[in-house]
């Protein structure tokens, strides 16, 4: 099987599109490639996302090779997700595949961010499942 490379872009490629990869990889590498990328960066991943993240799922984004990058600094994906448009849609050359239309936790309660990574965490479930159903026709 050849695994789909699946991008999710926010604008700085700090918080929501970092949490995707993360969740991407933790829990559906066997089905797609995980990346994340933004249209500018920042100097560090979220460090709330970063520390929830830890407490949540044991996964260390830093220590895991994460950080803020642009598009153009990962491979070309098959799929290209948006974590919400809402905050303002990055322009990456093509249409996003998928809006997933999720709210920017930063600068939130730890209980919004929990909101926000459970709602990641059951699109990449959704994700998953539909390429592997597509794959097995």
């Amino acid at each position: 099987m050849n695994k789909k490379k699946v991008a999710f872009i926010c604008v700085h490629n700090s918080c929501r599109s970092q949490i995707a990869e993360a969740l991407g990889k933790h829990l559906a590498s066997d089905v797609f490639e995980s990346y994340s990328a933004g249209t500018e960066t920042k100097l560090q991943i979220n460090q709330d996302a970063v520390r929830i993240m830890k407490e949540l799922y044991g996964i260390d984004m830093e220590a895991e090779g994460q950080f803020s990058k642009l598009i153009d600094e990962i491979p070309v994906p098959d799929i290209a997700i948006s974590m919400g448009c809402n905050v303002g849609c990055p322009f990456i050359g093509r249409p996003f595949d998928d809006n997933w239309g999720l709210e920017d936790p930063t600068g939130k309660s730890d209980e919004e961010f929990k909101k926000v990574i459970d709602e990641i965490r059951m699109q990449i479930f959704i994700l998953k499942q539909r390429l592997d159903e597509f794959e097995e026709n």
